[in-house]
């Protein structure tokens, strides 16, 4: 069986996986805080037919080797910022930096999201800041945010602490409560879990709060941050993964070809 039949078959999964990968990120382009993927290949196996080598009258100067295709092995997460949007919600924030916000989940497990579109729960112990699926948003100690006066006076500064007005005497007091964010030492191996929530793992180091950072990140109120995601830069990837899909279907049938033609002189 000639090799270029297998060759070519894995070019084109390959190519299959790479438009899925850009089709998500189409999908995803008007996706708050979403970080767009590319797919990463590597080549196969070779068969080495002739080493290079160099004798005293002799020598072969490169080697004759031959491949055996090509694989997907990574995608790699572009976490670059997205374009601020204007809300006017003051419990829409963005990050302005290369920080997480922290979710507890309804496993009770921690995640990170660069979402957010927070809003106020209401809850048996109180109002609560949450996410748009009512899974409550941490402080830096891990514990959920309880706002237990008027939410319209309750303000969150840049360094993600969170302030009381008092409506007498319009002074802005602190509540001891800081918005939990999180760095984290290798942020390419978050886990996506959907909900433009990742998933931490050994991979990525422990989270680090934003206080202990060199460079900490802020929060900007009343912003969202947008999907990173650049339509013209993704539609040629789409139109260069069609033309290699095409070009590898092309090595097949002309293999094919070659076949039936070799069988015909035995005939």
């Amino acid at each position: 069986m000639m090799r270029s039949l297998w060759t070519a078959a894995s070019g084109m999964k390959a190519m299959q996986f790479n438009v899925d990968t850009i089709a998500n990120n189409l999908a995803n382009v008007t996706t708050t805080a979403f970080k767009k993927e590319k797919a990463e290949f590597e080549d196969l196996l070779y068969v080495t037919m002739q080493n290079a080598y160099m004798a005293e009258n002799d020598q072969r100067p490169v080697n004759l080797q031959v491949g055996h295709g090509v694989v997907a092995r990574a995608t790699s997460r572009d976490f670059s910022a997205g374009n601020l949007e204007q809300t006017d919600n003051k419990f829409d924030m963005a990050i302005i930096g290369e920080g997480f916000f922290s979710i507890r989940g309804a496993d009770g497990n921690t995640y990170y999201t660069r979402d957010g579109s927070f809003k106020i729960s209401m809850t048996e112990n109180g109002k609560m800041l949450a996410n748009s699926k009512g899974y409550p948003v941490l402080d830096q100690d891990g514990l959920e945010i309880y706002l237990d006066q008027d939410a319209a006076n309750y303000a969150i500064q840049p360094t993600g602490e969170i302030t009381y007005k008092d409506p007498e005497t319009g002074v802005s007091l602190p509540t001891g409560q800081f918005i939990g964010i999180f760095k984290f030492e290798n942020p390419m191996a978050l886990e996506a879990v959907g909900g433009n929530m990742y998933r931490s793992n050994a991979a990525t180091g422990e989270p680090l709060m934003n206080i202990d950072s060199e460079e900490p990140s802020t929060i900007r109120t009343g912003f969202l941050e947008a999907s990173n995601v650049q339509v013209v830069e993704e539609m040629v990837k789409l139109i260069t993964a069609q033309r290699a899909y095409e070009l590898n279907s092309k090595a097949i049938t002309t293999s094919d070809e070659m076949l039936q033609t070799a069988n015909n002189i035995r005939r």
